[in-house]
């Protein structure tokens, strides 16, 4: 047994999670809160409300609810706050979105519309396919920061909050490349001061985060948290970040599957992917730079799953190709289609076919939800930088320099559990079953 856990500071008090976008994500999430806080909605997918984990021996029968092991913020003490290029509140953008019934949406009429949003950093170049007209203005991309650093801390302060967290859920920037802008903290600051065309918006944001002390959490593929400057401004700042991508679909679906497949030692020729999808985030994926972005986060899963450097005659060489198309009558029910070839014993061949018509801000929402409240415990369990911990719930989870992503959602799962064992004391869990040498 451990003897001793690591000291956690209690959730007292209003936690604010603070949502950059109130998009469909932002509202499916905001909303599924406050019908689970009424009563009329149960949080499945959280594993933060339903999950359990496992302590001890088999045989002791312990298995607490995760949100009883560890002290997690209670959802009647969580406040909401948001930035958006559009004016629309909460309200207003969930009906918009179409993910949500209207009844449903229409029985929170009261709590969704008090969530009106800030006006966003936000540049066309960086999104091109949508246009918003609640949006800062500055005279350089360090005031827009500033701002930002004044807005955190007003709803702080108005909401009577006493930790906030803040999470990415808005589009897909264009792919940028890491350059020496991003290098030192000190070249990050110039860059924005100097209006860099390499400063997105979502690195922005990030940085009034950390500056601000509050953990930052990168929903989308965008190159924002997962940067040396970044990186080194949370550990002095004593700040927990993490990304990048929330994994919903289609590579939901690879990362359960492909697992599958390498334990049985089949074989890979070819993954091809294909999607559909109409709502906001179809749209800007349209744009070939937008999809660059999501492209690279969703090829890179089944790499670093099969290893073809350690198996090459199962894996190396195999065929991964991702699409997306935009179709708008399909809204945020998104639909992917995969083909897979795989071969078995004796090299003969056989297919794969996975339709899954997914509910894209369906499967973000309590992801959204895990994020918040683990990203809180860690901050008060005095945990800094990457939280790689938290690779389960990304596309591409960020890592320390040097270290490979790790993508097996099984193993994942047991990286995040033994990671809140570890903080209370207890021992993991590592199914070596030690009873046959006593």
């Amino acid at each position: 047994m451990v003897e001793k856990g690591v000291e956690i500071a209690e959730a007292n008090g209003k936690l604010g999670i603070l949502l950059v976008g109130l998009g469909a994500v932002s509202t499916t999430f905001v909303a599924g809160v406050e019908a689970i806080r009424k009563g009329i909605a149960e949080p499945f997918g959280s594993l933060t409300q339903m999950g359990t984990i496992r302590l001890g021996k088999r045989t002791e029968n312990r298995s607490p609810k995760v949100k009883d092991f560890v002290p997690l913020a209670d959802l009647n003490d969580v406040v909401f706050g948001a930035w958006d290029i559009f004016t629309d509140n909460a309200y207003e953008s969930a009906l918009n979105a179409g993910v949500l019934d209207k009844d449903l949406v229409n029985a929170l009429t009261e709590e969704l519309s008090s969530l009106k949003p800030m006006k966003a950093v936000f540049e066309q170049k960086y999104v091109k396919r949508i246009t918003g007209e609640n949006v800062k203005t500055g005279k350089n991309k360090m005031e827009l920061a500033e701002q930002l650093i004044e807005d955190i801390a007003k709803f702080k302060e108005e909401k009577g909050c006493d930790r906030l967290v803040i999470v990415w859920a808005a589009s897909t920037e264009i792919f940028l490349e890491p350059s020496e802008i991003h290098e030192t903290v000190e070249a990050f600051e110039k860059a924005m001061y100097d209006n860099d065309d390499r400063i997105a918006p979502s690195m922005i944001y990030a940085y009034a985060a950390i500056k601000s002390g509050v953990p930052f959490a990168n929903g989308a593929p965008n190159l924002t948290v997962d940067i040396p400057a970044i990186t080194k401004l949370a550990e002095d700042h004593g700040v927990p970040i993490c990304g990048k991508d929330f994994k919903t679909g289609q590579t939901l679906m690879k990362t359960i599957l492909a697992p599958g497949l390498k334990s049985r030692l089949l074989g890979l020729e070819g993954w091809y992917s294909t999607n559909i999808l109409g709502n906001r985030d179809g749209e800007v994926l349209d744009d070939p730079e937008n999809f660059k972005t999501k492209e690279e986060s969703k090829l890179s899963v089944l790499e670093h799953i099969l290893q073809p450097d350690v198996y090459p005659s199962l894996y190396d060489g195999f065929s991964h190709v991702v699409r997306i198309n935009y179709y708008p009558p399909r809204g945020d029910n998104k639909e992917g289609w995969d083909n897979i070839d795989i071969f078995g014993w004796l090299g003969y061949k056989m297919q794969i076919k996975v339709n899954f018509l997914c509910r894209d801000s369906i499967l973000a929402a309590p992801l959204v939800l895990d994020l918040a409240l683990f990203m809180d415990l860690a901050q008060r369990a005095g945990m800094k930088g990457v939280q790689e911990w938290l690779s389960f719930y990304f596309k591409a989870p960020q890592t320390a320099p040097g270290l490979y992503p790790e993508h097996d959602i099984f193993i994942q799962l047991m990286k995040l559990k033994n990671t809140l064992r570890h903080l209370k004391g207890e021992d993991l869990i590592t199914h070596l079953g030690l009873e046959y040498y006593d």
